[in-house]
């Protein structure tokens, strides 16, 4: 069990969620679930919390009910090596979300995605401060992060 683990509170949705997470990224894994017992909060059996993993990283999904939801000011950033790792977590975590700009989208359930390709992190890393400005600016224009776009942006090309 790692030191830190984020817990996402669903309402009543944290076995879709899991799903739809564990489907999503690779190397996945539901450690365990919990589930509600006599005078708690839900009914008897339902789902309380799964803990899962998602490529390495654990979280803690909390079926905890209507009073809180996600917001913006806290999202997960999944930084991608290339245009069709982009384009692959774009499209599945998009079903169902709504797109955003510079490379956000939130997903069917509210939960907030950076989608980062790595060249981006090299550009705005890379020393050129016009260079890096360039990119920026480019980025500022886009949903999904294009990278052939950012990289003729970045050398002024």
């Amino acid at each position: 069990m790692q030191k830190i683990c984020p817990c996402l509170w669903f309402n009543g949705q944290a076995e879709a969620a899991v799903a739809f997470y564990t489907s999503t990224f690779k190397n996945t894994e539901v450690l365990e679930t919990t589930y509600y017992l006599d005078h708690m909060p839900m009914p008897k059996g339902k789902v309380m919390t799964i803990r899962f993993v998602l490529d390495g990283q654990e979280f803690l999904a909390l079926n905890g009910g209507a009073d809180f939801s996600f917001t913006p000011a806290t999202s997960f950033i999944v930084y991608c090596e290339n245009q069709q790792e982009v384009d692959d977590m774009w499209e599945k975590l998009l079903v169902g979300g709504q797109e955003s700009q510079c490379g956000w989208l939130s997903d069917r359930y509210g939960l907030s995605w950076q989608i980062v390709p790595r060249p981006l992190i090299e550009m705005l890393q890379g020393g050129d401060s016009a260079g890096a400005q360039r990119a920026v600016a480019a980025m500022l224009q886009m949903k999904k992060l294009d990278i052939a776009t950012l990289e003729r942006a970045y050398k002024n090309a």
